[in-house]
């Protein structure tokens, strides 16, 4: 049977039937030499280490005659395995890897029905089938698993020995082999007579250097670099002499191999023929530097945050901060006054850097040591540092007090300062139960949250049963138990947004008059600002569920937009940060009468009086879609690359997910333009029309972000999205101060038909307001049978505040002058 291919499909498959012939010479090499190979790895690397110069003469001229023997063995042993791969090898293997071996049918020749015109068609459309499957080859990969041939994994352990040679050792050692020749120094008649290498400590980083490289004349080595020297030839043609090393007793100069250390300054000489002398200066390792770099500071957390700066010469190792009670600088009162018990330094390792250079770098040591009895106690902290060779270095003692958890309760504060006295000596055992016992004789209002207080009781109890036997165990148990209970009064989850808001008010009050950190400040401000909003949300739901009674009592209340508040407290807040603290105080204080007799009606959550009209309430359902919808729209644009490909390409296609957006985009739309007229108040009004204008803004915002969510441009329609949001926020806002407006006009004229008889309106404080409508009394304040009797009160309490040495000096420098006039 003759061979049918034909050229050109032989020709289609020429390159996958190459590949897949290198493959199997690949294949067969691998089976047969991978000993070879093995062999000549685990040689390379022993002389990379440099075993043949620490081994005896008889024991490296053994292993280099086994690493020989070993070669032999291998290159025999591949010889009779390995068979040379034919290129009809590589076509069956190629053919055996197709479907219906298309390339084997090619060469098959039609053994009947070759007379026939419609076999023979048949027999041609079979070959046309044939050659087009063989033309879709692709190359055949070859086996190179050789765990069957290697079932112990000596392959993967002579590589491993060479990476770690080359890693460790030194690829210049493996030129020293040459010297185990005999007479090799005089077969060489112009090579060198004699090798030297200087290795540097590891630490160092420092490549190893070859010696006859390097010409004569000084050399700078760092401290502790081994040098070896190997002399060829006959003994005494050369010799060794050196005084960097300092040993009192240093073997004969003519001894062919010598290795030593450079300690110190001095001269390294090879005598004789080509010999060399180099002077050699050494680099000393310094010890570390390390130094504090700024002030020590609370983060807000609690956290302490030290900056530091080192210094080295490689690089350091670790580094630690030590901090110790600096008991010269402590207030011994109360219960620090009895002696303190036995207690280490609190040490703490210093950050270092995963990756890069740390012989110079600068961090920050951040550590939460609130719960340390050395927290917000005098304190000396000692930075150390230290390198390989374990020197040290260590920065001057930094005496602060230990920033740590500020507590603004009362009570928190209270069991924090106990804990603090169980921790500082148990002798303190009995005078804190005592305390406690007289903290919790009454306890009404003592902690809102009845579970909280179940768990001071149980601590308390523990406390009286072990205070005159308290061990180290029950104490740190207790000081844990205490740690959660203060955690608790000072931060627990509390029964309502009423009671969250005066606490909110209690931590900022207390962090002012105790002169906090402004961190600090900052963050209790936040959460005095989430506290109020959550208090209003809670207003706002309660006055839609119950309507009547809001509007029963509305007369007597002053209504208070949110914005108002906001205002206020963005002015607390710019009174803190001036220092400002006694003007700050005040304000909080004025603050917190309003809040206490805030009303808000149904329509105080969009920050107006009121009751809202229907219109107002859809369009406040309109704006919320809107946000959810953008929202959407910004995970679709994170979640796929497919609205950018389509901005980028301008095809305007756009996927199921932008259709969707578009089409909830239009329906969004229509909802604004179906409100957007007769069903919002403030119509024919300055601001109701201003309103009305900017929903129109609105809508037109909203047409582009549809266009752009239709073309698949998610970026752009974001952008709209934003635009559309602000402009209804804006009608929103002019819309509820046209309806309040309205609503304040019908109030005075209910008021001048006859409706008067619910009494004069008073303003968050209590006061009458005006009949301008302005804060304060129109009437006279000095009448009425108790007038004496407020001035007296007025007095004592300007008195009082005059007597306060925490307020500013100007503060009390006018309540001074006021107490003059009267």
């Amino acid at each position: 049977m003759t061979d049918r291919r034909t050229p050109e499909v032989m020709h289609r498959i020429r390159w996958p039937l190459r590949l897949t012939w290198a493959g199997l010479w690949a294949e067969r090499l691998s089976r047969a030499f991978w000993p070879l190979w093995s062999v000549a790895l685990v040689t390379l690397a022993a002389l990379t280490f440099g075993v043949q110069d620490a081994l005896p003469l008889e024991a490296a001229w053994g292993g280099l005659v086994a690493a020989i023997v070993g070669g032999v063995w291998a290159v025999w042993h591949g010889l009779r395995r390995f068979h040379h791969p034919r290129r009809a090898e590589a076509v069956v293997r190629l053919d055996a890897s197709l479907p219906g071996h298309p390339l084997s049918a090619l060469a098959d020749d039609q053994a009947i029905g070759s007379t026939d015109p419609a076999s023979v068609a048949v027999w041609q459309t079979h070959r046309a089938r044939m050659a087009a499957r063989a033309a879709m080859a692709k190359p055949v990969r070859p086996d190179l698993r050789l765990a069957s041939r290697d079932p112990f994994g000596l392959r993967y352990l002579a590589l491993t020995a060479l990476v770690m040679a080359l890693m460790f050792g030194s690829i210049w050692r493996v030129a020293s082999v040459s010297g185990l020749a005999p007479g090799a120094a005089e077969a060489m008649m112009n090579g060198p007579t004699w090798e030297g290498w200087a290795q540097p400590p590891l630490h160092t980083g420092k490549p190893a250097l070859y010696l006859n490289d390097i010409a004569q004349g000084p050399l700078e080595l760092p401290q502790g670099t081994r040098m070896q020297i190997r002399l060829y030839g006959e003994v005494g043609a050369l010799t060794l002499s050196e005084t960097v090393s300092g040993q009192t007793t240093p073997p004969p100069a003519s001894d062919l191999a010598q290795s030593f250390a450079v300690m110190q300054d001095g001269a390294v000489a090879i005598n004789g023929p080509g010999g060399r002398t180099w002077q050699i200066m050494a680099l000393p390792d310094t010890a570390p530097t390390i130094r504090i770099t700024g002030d020590v500071s609370r983060e807000r957390d609690g956290k302490m945050k030290l900056p530091f700066a080192v210094e080295d010469d490689y690089g350091i190792t670790g580094g630690t901060a030590s901090i110790a009670l600096d008991l010269a600088k402590l207030d011994r009162r109360y219960g620090l006054a009895i002696a303190p018990e036995p207690r280490e330094a609190l040490v703490i390792d210093l950050p270092l850097p995963i990756s890069g250079n740390r012989a110079a770098f600068s961090d920050a040591l951040i550590e939460d040591v609130s719960k340390h009895p050395f927290a917000n106690q005098p304190v000396q902290i000692r930075l150390t540092a230290t390198d390989a060779q374990n020197q040290t270095g260590t920065a001057d003692p930094l005496s602060i007090i230990l920033p740590g958890k500020r507590f603004f309760d009362p009570l928190a504060a209270t069991i924090i300062e106990l804990r603090r006295d169980l921790l500082w000596s148990r002798e303190n055992g009995p005078r804190a139960a005592q305390i406690f016992k007289a903290i919790t004789h009454l306890p009404d209002d003592l902690m809102r949250d009845e579970t909280t207080f179940k768990r001071l009781m149980a601590a308390l109890k523990q406390l009286n049963t072990t205070a005159a036997s308290l061990t180290a165990e029950q104490r740190d148990a207790l000081a844990d138990e205490l740690w959660e209970i203060a955690l608790l009064v000072e931060e627990g989850d509390l029964a309502s947004a009423r009671e969250r808001l005066a606490r909110a008010q209690e931590r900022l009050n207390e962090a002012i008059r105790n002169g906090a950190d402004p961190a600090e400040i900052q963050e209790l401000m936040e959460e005095l600002r989430a506290a109020t909003e959550d208090y209003m949300q809670l207003l706002a739901e309660e006055a839609q569920r119950n309507p009547d009674s809001e509007m029963a009592e509305n007369q007597q209340r002053m209504q208070l937009t949110g914005d108002q508040i906001q205002e206020m407290m963005d002015e607390i807040q710019r009174l803190m940060e001036e220092g400002r603290m006694a003007e700050a105080a005040e304000a909080m204080a004025m603050l917190q009468k309003l809040l206490e007799n805030l009303q808000i009606t149904e329509g105080g959550a969009g920050g107006q009086g009121g009751p809202q009209m229907p219109g107002m309430r859809e369009l406040q359902d309109t704006l919320r879609d809107q946000q959810q919808l953008s929202d959407e729209a910004f995970r679709e644009l994170q979640q796929g690359p497919s609205g950018q490909q389509q901005q980028g390409d301008g095809s305007g296609s756009e996927g199921p997910e932008g259709k969707d957006l578009a089409e909830r985009q239009q329906a969004l739309r229509d909802r604004l333009d179906a409100l957007n007229g007769n069903r919002l108040p403030g119509a024919g009004s300055e601001k109701g029309e201003a309103g009305r204008r900017a929903l129109d803004e609105a809508e037109r915002e909203m047409d582009d972000a549809e266009r752009a969510l239709r073309d698949g441009d998610l970026s752009g329609a974001l952008d709209r999205q934003a635009d559309a949001m602000d402009r209804m926020r804006d009608g929103m806002r002019a819309l509820g101060d046209a309806q309040a407006e309205a609503e304040r006009q019908e109030q005075g004229e209910g008021q001048a038909q006859g409706r008067g008889d619910q009494g004069p309106q008073r303003d968050p404080l209590g006061r009458e307001t005006g009949n301008s409508g302005v804060i304060g009394s129109d009437g006279n304040m000095a009448r009425g049978p108790d007038v004496y009797r407020r001035a007296q009160d007025l007095l004592d309490e300007i008195r009082r505040r005059a007597g306060e040495q925490q307020r500013a000096e100007t503060e009390r420098d006018y309540l001074k002058r006021l107490l003059e006039l009267f």
